[in-house]
């Protein structure tokens, strides 16, 4: 943002919620969750402009959702870059995505 001659950078949170496909066992949720929670919480120091990066798995009974993701960065071309990143698109596609049967996403500006 550039306001009378200033940049401002505003951080970006982004936050997805998931549930898990039906076909698996209770055992196999288990072990999935943590695959995902492990996959993306270690990104952390992988790629540039993530500033925070945590993954809960274990909601209230009144979730409709099993796990949530909840990331910071730097700004949005910092999330652009995550979206993109191999390390980033490796964990997406051998732990979460096979797995995933809803995913929805929030993104926001925070200052």
């Amino acid at each position: 943002l550039y306001v009378n001659g200033f940049f401002f950078f505003f951080m970006v949170k982004h936050v997805i919620l998931w549930t898990l496909k039906d076909n698996f066992s209770l055992e196999e949720k288990l072990k999935i969750k943590q695959g995902i929670k492990e996959g993306l919480e270690n990104l952390h120091d992988k790629i540039p402009g993530l500033l925070e990066i945590q993954v809960f798995t274990e909601g209230f009974d009144t979730s409709n959702a099993e796990l949530m993701l909840d990331s910071t960065f730097k700004d949005f071309d910092a999330l652009k870059n995550y979206a993109k990143h191999p390390a980033h698109v490796e964990v997406a596609n051998e732990k979460v995505r096979p797995f995933t049967a809803t995913r929805s996403c929030f993104d926001y500006e925070i200052d």
